[in-house]
């Protein structure tokens, strides 16, 4: 799961929401200088990220990306989803996608106080360029598997890997749409 996944799983908790968008510059186990509803927003997002890595749905999509991306499937995996998701948006979630993400960028730029500043600046790009709705178009996942090569080292692996997404577009949306349902029970089991 890549931005909108993450969004998309917060639940309505403002602060929830801040801790999962920024959790992936927050680094150590020790979460006390930030807001109870921020710690619980970060420890939402490793704990996507955690059955994320372990979910037999999410290897087998990585194996059929590997040979194309290397080290960086996982990477690559993230941005596919995130296109599944956003391309299924209608049956996925009552609010439109355009308006979900205008409301998303409200609610995180009226709390960039609390972020990182790395996220600070990637959260500016991510306006500007509107990336929740862009996911929806393969040409939006190209942009940002493109954005994402400079940004890692040997990540040019990355260009070009939205071939791979359209060559199996069935199976990552069907994948896809299994793990997200798989997520969502995950979650709702490990909140009781």
């Amino acid at each position: 799961m890549n931005f909108l996944g993450h969004l998309y799983l917060s639940g309505n908790e403002p602060l929830v929401i801040v801790g999962n968008f920024m959790a992936d510059a927050v680094k150590g186990r020790d979460l006390d200088r930030f807001d109870p509803l921020v710690q619980e927003g970060l420890r939402m997002h490793r704990a996507i990220d955690t059955f994320t890595d372990q979910h037999p749905l999410t290897l087998q999509g990585r194996e059929r990306l590997r040979a194309h991306t290397g080290k960086y499937a996982g990477v690559a995996l993230d941005v596919f989803y995130d296109h599944v998701i956003a391309a299924n948006w209608d049956d996925l979630h009552a609010e439109p996608l355009s308006d979900f993400a205008q409301r998303m960028y409200a609610l995180l730029q009226a709390h960039a106080d609390l972020m990182p500043e790395r996220t600070q600046r990637m959260l500016t790009y991510m306006v500007q360029h509107d990336w929740l709705t862009s996911y929806a178009q393969v040409e939006g996942i190209g942009r940002a598997l493109n954005g994402l090569s400079y940004r890692a080292p040997g990540g040019e692996a990355l260009r070009g890997a939205e071939q791979v997404l359209k060559e199996h577009y069935d199976a990552y949306r069907s994948e896809g749409l299994a793990f997200l349902r798989a997520m969502e029970q995950h979650l709702q089991g490990a909140a009781r």
